[in-house]
């Protein structure tokens, strides 16, 4: 783990008159905490830079009237007006004292969702963690190669070793989303199928009674142009189809051919 090293001064004095004659000499002041005693120091600004304008996890060894502390940024503080830094906090490591610690995510592999055409959301850059010093390291890394479309990596799907993960088990940390083009794409296949069963409907307009075979629309045709009052049972037959409240039950027996009088309506 990459590590810097810090050369500060013990300041003796503290309230706000030392603190500002300290900025005045562009001197930060800080403080050391979690070992046996806090230490109080300042150091110039520019030996914070390092440490404080990075997303990368470091360790600071600061050294300080004769003694060297292996520590851990904890917290920082600017100015409203300038943004300058004014304060900053580090944390003593302690090889038998756990620590909680903030350290980033490295997404690693090619998600299968954005082969398939999706986007890759980073939702979460980092991760709070609580273990002993011995096992921080500079980043966390997440296997995200079977990520599916729409799907999602949360915070209980990371494993880490020797590290007890802090934050909410359920919040997703990354997904992959459909792109515009691709719900374009899906929206317009149904519009694209539907005019393709347009014409299948218009060749079987009378489905709904039953199916359409080439035996039946033969024997309707013919039903249609025998004259009234001369049908035949074959056309009778079919003429249900056309007619679904008329039953051929009733011509149960008849033999085909045989002359049936009545009217057609």
């Amino acid at each position: 783990m990459k590590t810097i090293t810090i050369e500060g001064q013990l300041r003796t004095e503290s309230g706000k008159k030392a603190t500002r004659q300290l900025r005045s000499q562009e001197l930060v002041p800080g403080v050391i905490y979690g070992g046996k005693k806090e230490i109080n120091f300042s150091a110039p600004a520019t030996a914070f830079k390092s440490i404080v304008y990075t997303s990368e996890f470091m360790l600071a060894n600061i050294k300080v009237d004769g003694n060297s502390y292996n520590c851990i940024l904890k917290d920082l503080q600017f100015d409203k007006v300038t943004d300058a830094l004014i304060h900053v906090d580090f944390l003593e490591l302690v090889d038998d004292k756990k620590v909680v610690a903030t350290l980033p995510v490295k997404f690693t592999g090619a998600p299968a969702g954005v082969k398939a055409g999706g986007k890759l959301v980073i939702k979460m850059k980092s991760l709070k963690v609580k273990g002993y010093p011995k096992y921080l390291k500079e980043n966390i890394e997440v296997d995200i190669t079977n990520l599916e479309l729409n799907g999602n990596v949360r915070v209980e799907d990371v494993k880490t070793d020797n590290l007890e993960v802090m934050n909410s088990p359920r919040i997703p940390m990354a997904s992959i989303t459909m792109t515009r083009q691709l719900k374009q794409e899906e929206a317009a296949a149904p519009k694209a199928a539907a005019p393709a069963a347009a014409p299948a409907a218009a060749s079987a307009p009378f489905s709904a009674f039953g199916a359409v075979t080439t035996q039946t629309v033969v024997l309707a045709a013919s039903a249609m142009l025998t004259p009234v009052g001369s049908l035949t049972s074959e056309a009778w037959i079919a003429w249900p189809m056309f007619r679904p409240d008329t039953s051929i039950s009733i011509f149960e027996g008849i033999a085909p051919g045989t002359q049936l009088t009545g009217s057609v309506r």
